[in-house]
């Protein structure tokens, strides 16, 4: 019997027919046929601005916890989480009450996506502070240690945080997360040095590229693992990138067969980031052809 993978959907393109007035509809369609189908999680992009990979800032973009929400009056049972959210964006007292409130509203299905971040003209477009990387890595330390020490007991533990970037008096937490003991972290990038030993520190999950290299990150996961005292098998594995499955699901059989091979190197969950102009209808052709087919046999 071969190891199936799970299949999550990563929202971060929001140019669909329609226009603004339709995109509340249209996320609301695809979270019920993601839902339905037996996808894992339900992502979405942490940007103010779009990429320069998706149409760049003239391009249309939603603040991605607002969305998320959203997402989760139309589901039941998805998974829900910000694929990453940026470690600049939010300070960390306030991004763990958004993710605990996601968590309550949705009851229990939050996940909080983390990173470093890399976007920044938008962080300079609207004046949001953009440290250099090292101190970003180190505001992303810290951050999942508050938020942490904010989901731990029945009100978070309620001493003073102190590090080098932030300082909180009192970390109360109130209503505390559903998920317990803390909704699930994930930690994306694959920096050898710092992101993967962060994962290994601290995370739930971990978030790759599938490229050649995935299985020489996945070992020095393990290394990392190893020297923290982590079970490695404990940690979600998961992999980004788009899907493709052509007119009509003409190329789904390449991307079942591409999702069986990452399972077979120990992949769990594999996200898919979906755009073009009908985002609808690859749902529900990923969810048809390629969610069951890789499920375990």
């Amino acid at each position: 019997m071969e190891a199936g993978v799970k299949v999550g959907l990563v929202i971060g393109d929001f140019a669909w027919t329609g226009g603004p007035a339709r995109i509340a509809d249209t996320l609301a369609e695809i979270a019920q046929s993601a839902d339905d189908a037996g996808f894992s999680l339900l992502g979405v992009g942490d940007h103010v601005w779009q990429g320069p990979h998706a149409g760049g800032p003239e391009s249309p973009m939603l603040e991605c916890f607002s969305t998320l929400t959203l997402l989760a009056a139309h589901t039941r049972r998805i998974r829900l989480a910000p694929i990453v959210a940026g470690v600049h964006f939010r300070h960390p007292g306030m991004l763990a009450k958004t993710v605990t409130t996601l968590d309550v509203l949705s009851g229990g299905r939050a996940m909080l996506g983390l990173g470093v971040g890399w976007y920044e003209d938008e962080a300079r477009g609207l004046g949001i502070p953009y440290p250099s990387l090292a101190d970003r890595f180190a505001m992303l330390e810290e951050t999942v240690q508050i938020c942490h020490r904010m989901w731990d007991g029945e009100q978070g533990d309620e001493r003073p945080y102190e590090g080098a970037h932030y300082r909180l008096e009192r970390t109360l937490n109130l209503p505390q997360s559903i998920t317990r003991p803390h909704p699930p972290i994930l930690i994306g990038g694959g920096g050898e040095k710092k992101t993967l030993r962060l994962v290994a520190k601290y995370a739930d999950a971990c978030n790759l590229y599938p490229g050649p290299d995935l299985p020489a990150k996945l070992d020095v996961l393990r290394g990392h693992c190893e020297a923290e005292g982590r079970d490695y098998d404990a940690i979600e594995k998961t992999v980004i990138f788009p899907f493709d499955v052509g007119a009509d699901g003409a190329q789904a059989g390449e991307l079942t067969d591409m999702l069986r091979g990452l399972a077979a190197l120990g992949v769990d969950t594999a996200m898919g980031i979906i755009g073009g102009p009908d985002p609808v209808r690859t749902v529900e052709i990923v969810g048809k052809k390629v969610v069951p087919a890789v499920a375990d046999a």
